[in-house]
């Protein structure tokens, strides 16, 4: 049987700006949580979240997206979350990931899926459309990448995966993401979270970044640390320094079979992100014949400052 915590229903239930009802797939011993929102015979839309997120993240994407006539699903990788949380923290590899994700989409039986995807979410989500195109119609790629011998992973990521190797920032007991979060949003300053993350407080907070970090911390709220493990597992599986873990081989072989995609791809690209930047973004939409639209002033998150854009781009795209 595998060892796993779970997150109280109660921390989700005050959350102001996420009013979805939760979903539960199961996979083996454990359980899933997805959105399931839209028309049930809309076409699909699959929003997929990467580090340190969850469906969260799309919040403000939704509403806009089932309006449009979409069914919605947006699932939490399990570790994230209102899924459970294995507290092994070698139970999680992105080769795991992607075939968990596969039971969901076969068990829900999707098709004409549009994938959205951004961070991890694009490995994981990426994997789906090159194994089983025939369910999807499009590619909406953000702010990700695929691994691959020619990448040249940037001075950001090196120093995101530095972060959370013995003596890193972030390799300590409970980190607290949902600083991160803020801080990516501009809601604090770095003067503010650096020593929050290193004493283990929160700073005073109010307003939109009081919500947010409700909801951000949410998902590990009054777990054990070892509930923290999937968000340690992702930064520790780039293949840069961890090609077994983070399925190299598998990415290597999505990349170039995408590059064949004969059906529409759509970037959507945060131009202030120095992980994956903007320069990546257009060389790989270029390879891929596929539209290019970029938000200036978005960083790495951009579904979670710029969701309703980020939507309408999506829509002007699909003739939405």
């Amino acid at each position: 049987m595998t060892e796993f915590v779970r997150s109280a229903e109660e921390n989700f239930a005050l959350l102001k700006d996420f009013p979805f009802s939760p979903n539960y797939h199961s996979w083996q011993d454990l359980r899933m949580h997805y959105l399931d929102e839209g028309p049930a015979d809309g076409p699909v839309m699959l929003l997929l979240h990467g580090m340190p997120t969850w469906s969260y993240l799309y919040r403000d994407m939704i509403p806009p997206l089932v309006a449009a006539g979409y069914r919605c699903i947006a699932p939490d990788h399990l570790g994230f979350g209102r899924s459970d949380k294995p507290t092994d923290i070698h139970w999680y590899t992105i080769a795991r990931h992607t075939e968990i994700l596969t039971t969901l989409i076969t068990a829900l039986d999707l098709q004409k899926i549009t994938l959205v995807c951004q961070d991890w979410g694009g490995p994981i989500g990426l994997a789906q459309a090159a194994t089983m195109p025939e369910r999807f119609s499009r590619l909406v790629i953000m702010n990700t990448w695929l691994h691959h011998p020619e990448y040249e992973y940037s001075p950001a990521i090196h120093s995101w995966n530095r972060n959370w190797h013995e003596g890193g920032l972030f390799c300590r007991e409970k980190p607290d993401i949902a600083l991160l979060m803020l801080l990516s949003s501009g809601l604090i300053s770095r003067e503010e979270m650096f020593p929050a993350l290193t004493s283990g407080s929160v700073p005073d907070l109010s307003g939109q970044a009081a919500s947010m970090y409700a909801a951000y911390h949410a998902p590990i709220k009054d777990l054990p640390d070892a509930g923290y493990n999937g968000f340690r597992r992702f930064p520790l599986s780039i293949p840069l320094d961890s090609y077994d873990n983070g399925n190299g081989a598998a990415q290597t072989h999505h990349y170039r079979t995408l590059l064949n995609w004969d059906k529409p791809v759509n970037f959507v690209w945060g131009g202030a992100d120095d992980v994956f930047t903007e320069g990546w973004g257009r060389k790989w939409a270029g390879q891929m014949n596929a539209s290019f639209d970029a938000i200036a002033d978005a960083g790495h998150f951009l579904q979670n400052t710029h969701g309703p854009l980020v939507a309408q781009h999506i829509l002007n795209r699909s003739g939405g």
